[in-house]
């Protein structure tokens, strides 16, 4: 599972998705498995926060100087307005839908129509999008809002929010390292408070040795995923993954008929 996290969180084929998956093919019960995969997300924000430290230093050093109200450079001043902004919209929409996305969204039917509509979105980002235009607070409320796709399995976050980045002028590489850094927030938050339930329930004891292996792995395969996409989309599309994803939906499509 820390493998499957560490590999999807980042690549655009959705990781929830995939950890559904992965949870039905090896018979793995449903219990606490919300939560169990916000723990292994932990590790790949430990992932981002390792291989983005320098962008996000500066960026905790603009919001001391913002409180401080000491100069800060107006490309620094505009990530973070821009990654505030874009975090809103998925935090309250994933408050309210909390208790759905703890059972109906936990379908393998759902993660398979998801598959398509991503791959769909993808597909347009690419044909359409203009790619001539810098970051700014409103493009990051707009790119927050394309996160708020990813609360649905088989969306993927990084697909929904590289694909809103197109949609919304910036060039491929901006779009990405903007996929990365909006990830911090929302996914740190969501692993902490998943985390503080284990605790509460008593569950961390039961799973510790599986998920310190999982959280171990999940950040290595996190690390080398990050790498890779981002080495990967300097001079490729995305329709390597819409392909990709298709052609799991119609493996899950024949599959699930079959069953």
């Amino acid at each position: 599972m820390g493998a499957v996290q560490g590999l999807t969180e980042f690549l655009p084929v959705s990781s929830s998705g995939h950890l559904i998956l992965a949870r039905t093919v090896f018979g793995l019960g449903s219990d606490h498995g919300l939560a169990v995969d916000a723990v292994l997300q932990l590790a790949t924000i430990l992932a981002v926060t390792v291989y983005f430290w320098s962008d996000l230093w500066r960026l905790a050093g603009s919001s001391f100087g913002l409180v401080l109200r000491r100069p800060v450079g107006r490309e620094d001043r505009t990530l973070l307005y821009a990654i505030v902004v874009g975090t809103v919209p998925a935090a309250v929409l994933g408050l309210l839908l909390e208790s759905y996305m703890e059972t109906v969204f936990r379908s393998v039917w759902l993660v398979l129509v998801t598959l398509v509509l991503g791959a769909g979105l993808m597909w347009l980002a690419e044909r359409f999008a203009r790619q001539d235009r810098p970051l700014t607070v409103r493009s990051g409320l707009g790119i927050g809002l394309f996160q708020c796709l990813a609360l649905v399995p088989g969306m993927s976050r990084s697909g929904s929010t590289i694909s809103g980045g197109l949609f919304l002028g910036l060039n491929r590489a901006a779009a990405t390292r903007f996929s990365f850094l909006l990830a911090w927030p929302i996914i740190t938050a969501s692993g902490l408070k998943k985390l503080l339930d284990l605790s509460s329930e008593g569950v961390l004891h039961e799973f510790g040795p599986g998920l310190m292996l999982g959280f171990a792995v999940a950040f290595a395969v996190g690390l080398a995923a990050i790498h890779f996409l981002i080495r990967f989309l300097r001079s490729h599309t995305l329709m390597a993954f819409v392909w990709y994803r298709l052609a799991l939906a119609a493996v899950l499509a024949v599959m699930l008929l079959a069953g």
